[in-house]
């Protein structure tokens, strides 16, 4: 016998979603007028402790937390499934402020075009709070290599198959590098490595030929004079090298491919929670030393408003999921 349960009439679903909005207001309300915060706030970190998004999560709430002691942070870190484990736990935490994630642009714009199954929307399960930070991808080559400019990479690649490393499939540098290689209308062999570490001791032993990099893991060996870095993915040139040009100033207006970091919190979280992170979050990127801190590993302080994230969000999910498309990349 079939089961025929009662359909909500109009009245009913006024009256419910009027009492949903009315115990939202009433959170935010609490929460403003307890000043918030009223006790620690945590923030899941999705990756290993002292890799780039933990460091930089920590760089920015140990400067929230010394110039307002009412601050208290715990930094949770989930690691996994390229970020999706962590940023998940973030979309199923409580809705009352006091969880945040860290999110970047693997799990929140790649991932979703990358794996053939989500945990979590990233278009629709988070509210955005603020955009930390950016840095570009460095294209690297080893020192004695003939490929000194992105001119010299496609003459390269009309003669011979190239080789590109890469720190992992779905990467930002895998990505960026598939975004190039289209672009500029060459075929590359991509060769993935489980981390940064292993495709730089690759290329120096001469197993790969080009690898697009995120600064830090490569600064010091082409200062050391052991890597060349023939262009940056910025859409200008950055402070820590100087000397190396832009892929758009190359030859290919236009292209621009960051790693970026940025707070988000569970979608309903109360307003007054995250306006009130935004505004210490923005307080700390404008201190001189952190912007220092951030422009010698290759980064740029970025901040803004949480509006701005989420039109931000929008278009680089839009962005790289065509280019994780194009590029055939997908993990099952």
């Amino acid at each position: 016998m079939e089961r025929h349960e009662a359909k909500e009439t109009p009245v009913k679903t006024f009256h419910r979603l009027a009492l949903c909005a009315t115990l939202a207001l009433h959170g935010a309300l609490a929460a403003a007028q307890a000043g918030f915060p009223t006790q620690p706030i945590k923030i899941v970190v999705p990756f290993p402790p002292a890799g780039g998004t933990d460091v930089l999560t920590r760089l920015v709430v140990n400067e929230i937390t010394a110039k307002d002691t009412r601050w208290n942070f715990v930094i949770d870190n989930k690691p996994g499934a390229g970020g999706n484990i962590g940023l998940d736990a973030v979309a199923k935490a409580r809705k009352d402020g006091y969880t945040f994630g860290a999110g970047q642009t693997a799990n929140l714009a790649i991932n979703p075009a990358l794996y053939s199954r989500m945990p979590f929307d990233a278009a629709k399960d988070f509210a955005p709070v603020v955009l930390l930070a950016s840095q570009p991808v460095v294209l690297v080559v080893r020192a004695d290599s003939a490929i000194h400019t992105l001119a010299d990479l496609k003459t390269q690649s009309k003669s011979r198959q190239l080789t590109m490393a890469s720190a992992g499939t779905g990467t930002v540098g895998h990505v960026a590098g598939e975004m190039f290689a289209r672009r500029a209308g060459i075929q590359v062999m991509h060769v993935p490595y489980k981390g940064a570490g292993p495709a730089i001791t690759d290329m120096l032993g001469g197993q790969t030929d080009i690898y697009f990099a995120t600064p830090p893991s490569v600064i010091s060996m082409v200062k050391a004079g052991k890597l060349r870095a023939v262009a940056v993915t910025s859409g200008k040139r950055i402070e820590v090298l100087p000397d190396v040009p832009t892929v758009a100033e190359s030859g290919y207006p236009g292209f621009v491919a960051e790693d970026w970091k940025a707070l988000v919190a569970p979608a309903g979280t109360p307003a007054e929670a995250v306006d009130a992170l935004n505004a210490v979050a923005n307080a700390a990127l404008k201190r001189p030393d952190v912007v220092a801190r951030l422009r010698d590993e290759g980064s740029e302080a970025r901040g803004g408003t949480a509006a701005e994230l989420g039109a931000f969000m929008k278009s680089e999910q839009v962005r790289w999921g065509t280019a994780v498309r194009e590029s055939g990349a997908r993990v099952d």
